[in-house]
């Protein structure tokens, strides 16, 4: 029996971590669509965005079934409680993929990006992808190490984000309002993509530890 609950909470942590496989998968073609003014890329990522909401619906079915029926304690509700809420976190993730694939479609065939800010917009996506193949790598190993890593990744973001402020403001900016408005709206997606990816790793965190890190606004 309790080899078979053992079975279980890996199958729900292993679901997490496919569902960080989907989302990165997401936020790359995402990307490649928003640089390269790719609608095929862009209505790709559209569609699959219910094989991700489907995964958390199944995740956070798992989840409670384990509460209900198991009633855990201890390290074993850890996992559970925070597989309910790692799983909105990813699926939030999914949604701001989903979000930079309509910019690319609503605007096509036009490219939504400036030729100046799109290596930024590149370098936005490696990061995220990268931070949530690494979540997806800390679910399944639960290491602190590698969970804090990821903190120190989602800085690299924050300066991105940032620095698309500082494009904007430039008096040189010649773009007009609505590209404007496209770059900055983009960026906070990407922001908040690595967000949740950290809040992932901290819930991992807390799974080891019983203690959560400091808040994160997300």
């Amino acid at each position: 029996m309790r080899d078979q609950y053992q079975e279980q909470l890996d199958g729900l942590a292993s679901r997490l971590a496919g569902m960080c496989g989907e989302v990165a998968a997401a936020l790359d073609k995402a990307t490649r669509a928003l640089l390269d003014a790719d609608l095929r890329l862009a209505e790709e990522v559209i569609t699959e965005d219910v094989n991700v909401d489907t995964i958390r619906a199944e995740a956070e079915e798992q989840a409670f079934a384990l509460l209900a029926l198991q009633a855990p304690v201890a390290t074993d509700l850890r996992i559970v409680v925070s597989a309910i809420h790692g799983a909105g976190d990813i699926e939030r993730m999914g949604d701001l993929a989903l979000h930079i694939a309509q910019a690319a479609r609503r605007r096509h065939p036009q490219p939504v990006l400036p030729d100046e800010v799109a290596p930024y917009f590149a370098e936005m996506g490696r990061v995220g992808v990268q931070l949530a193949t690494k979540a997806a790598a800390v679910i399944r190993s639960r290491d602190l190490d590698a969970a804090a890593e990821l903190e120190t990744d989602d800085d690299a973001m924050d300066d991105l984000h940032r620095h698309m402020f500082t494009v904007l403001m430039d008096r040189h900016w010649n773009h007009g309002v609505a590209a404007a408005v496209d770059v900055t709206l983009l960026a906070r997606f990407y922001e908040r993509y690595a967000d949740h990816a950290v809040a992932v790793a901290r819930r991992i965190v807390y799974v080891v530890t019983g203690q959560m890190p400091g808040p994160l606004t997300v």
